[in-house]
């Protein structure tokens, strides 16, 4: 566990979202069931949840439970280390089960009391804190076994890379924060089961999930489900994760909310993640290594087909895009790097981090994918966040719908014909800035110039020198052009490579600010 993916699930970095859904109607009815109590069990079913997040977002909003006895107060960063669950009591250890849950302790920053039931049979019962579950190294102290302390989260194992070990395939800690790897990765990006007023004036909400029902798997199963209670002073929503791990894992997210106010800046998909510098924006960079970044690009798929590539920067001020579509059909913060030597870093292995794309299940409407850009010094901290937002708001009393799946992966799901970008280099000086762009695939390699071209635009400044020549060490082709600002603080560009009128590739698009 190092520092970074200590910090990645605490809601240290706002971000932007937005829900769409189908607008259901009727009343609110009375939940049916109980959250549950330690030793007792309950009903349960695929309603209960959606049945508590109904009746809670009825009630004031009430803050989760975030005290702390002495001993847990103030842990630093490396006391926090030092609690370590007892891998021998993970649930379902010794059992005929492609699955174990390990719980996580509350301190440091995740201080949210959250329960965790387990659900076996129709039957729901909520499992109690013991610290004999946990080894408190290095002299720390453990707490009071009488403390109903809860827990802060929990992680889901499960045998990807080799069949004689569970690893750590999934994470659920800090607000409504989750991640996931496929095989041979490490965590990265995260994901987000709600995000509200991200970038507001006025401040940024975050909702928690307060309490998870994990349903036991049967025996040779390859998936798990975990439900989920979402809570924040605007809404309150109930979540069903399907999780299914493997060389690409895979999550689909059944949300139902229920706003307790209007909202209309309300986010579903949420995608966190980070870019500190690469070869597109290296200002004032003093690093060995040639790139830091978890991902290095927003990838989107409209609703009329086009693709869309938009490489990550980290501005020196706050930067947010806007792409705006009808029935999007899916989006993505994506690694396109995958070589060592892209990024030189032994320890962080940032080559092996996921690409994550949101797979819409059902139509989204109208909205826009948003991309935030939010300035940075280290790379501990997670600046860039993607999400789609509804052209709607969201009206109180109401009941929403939404489904999608995450892919988290070497790549996403769209396997077209069609030619990618990968690295964009940009140099030069401030008059006059040279842009470098490979372009790479199946659908360009061993290409005819003949009736090739690469138009470039920006909607500031002046674009000339525009180059497009095969690029054999890659299989591909680069495309370079001089850009001049003219003056202008900041400029919109767009490049396609064609043949005639045929598209070859995705569409690049970058935001320049100087």
């Amino acid at each position: 566990m190092r520092r970074r993916e200590v910090l990645i699930g605490a809601a240290l970095v706002p971000a932007l979202a937005a829900l769409p859904g189908m607008l259901m109607s009727g009343g609110i009815a009375p939940a049916e069931a109980e959250a549950g109590k330690a030793g007792k069990e309950s009903p349960f079913d695929a309603q209960t949840v959606r049945q508590l997040a109904r009746e809670l977002a009825t009630q004031p909003y009430a803050a989760s439970d975030r005290s702390l006895p002495s001993e847990l107060d103030k842990l630093s960063y490396d006391d926090y280390r030092n609690i370590r669950f007892n891998a021998d009591q993970a649930l379902w250890r010794g059992e005929d089960s492609k699955f174990q849950v390990q719980l996580l302790h509350r301190g440091f920053l995740f201080r949210d009391k959250v329960d965790i039931h387990l659900v076996d049979g129709g039957k729901a019962q909520l499992l109690p804190y013991n610290p004999n579950m946990f080894r408190f190294e290095h002299g720390l102290k453990a707490p009071d076994p009488k403390l109903d302390l809860g827990f802060s989260g929990f992680r889901l194992h499960s045998p990807i890379n080799r069949p004689d070990y569970f690893d750590e395939v999934a994470v659920f800690q800090g607000a409504s924060y989750f991640r996931a790897i496929g095989k041979g990765q490490g965590y990265g990006t995260s994901a987000r089961g709600l995000s509200i007023k991200t970038g507001d004036s006025g401040g940024e909400e975050f909702p928690i999930f307060k309490a998870f029902w994990i349903e036991k798997p049967q025996p040779g199963v390859d998936s798990v489900v975990v439900h989920a209670l979402l809570d924040s002073p605007s809404a309150a929503a109930a979540h069903r994760f399907t999780i299914r791990p493997g060389d690409s894992t895979l999550i689909t997210v059944e949300m139902t909310l229920y706003p307790r106010v209007d909202v209309d800046q309300v986010g579903i998909g949420s995608l966190t993640s980070m870019f500190m510098f690469g070869p597109n924006d290296r200002e004032g960079v003093d690093d060995f290594r040639p790139m830091v970044c978890d991902a290095n690009g927003l990838s989107i798929l409209t609703g009329t087909g086009e693709r869309l590539w938009r490489p990550l920067s980290n501005p020196s001020r706050l930067q947010i895009s806007s792409f705006a579509s009808t029935n999007m059909r899916g989006f993505g913060l994506m690694q396109r790097q995958r070589s060592f030597f892209d990024y030189q870093d032994l320890e962080a292995r940032y080559e092996k981090r996921p690409s994550v794309w949101v797979e819409p299940i059902g139509d989204w409407g109208d909205g826009a994918v948003i991309l935030v850009e939010i300035p940075t010094p280290e790379e501990v901290h997670d600046n860039i966040v993607a999400f789609w937002r509804p052209k709607e708001p969201l009206r109180k009393g109401r009941e929403y719908y939404s489904t999608y799946r995450l892919h988290w992966g070497w790549d996403g799901p769209d396997k077209a014909d069609i030619g990618r970008f990968g690295a964009t280099r940009v140099g030069g000086t401030d008059e006059r800035r040279l842009f470098v762009l490979d372009v790479v695939g199946d659908k360009v390699k061993g290409l005819s110039p003949e009736g090739l071209s690469a138009p470039v635009t920006a909607s500031k400044g002046k674009v000339s020198d525009i180059v497009l020549r095969p690029n054999p060490d890659i299989q591909g082709w680069r495309i370079s052009f001089n850009f001049e600002p003219q003056g202008a603080d900041l400029s919109e560009m767009r490049a396609e490579f064609l043949r005639g009128e045929e598209k070859l590739a995705e569409t690049w698009v970058y935001r320049w600010t100087a």
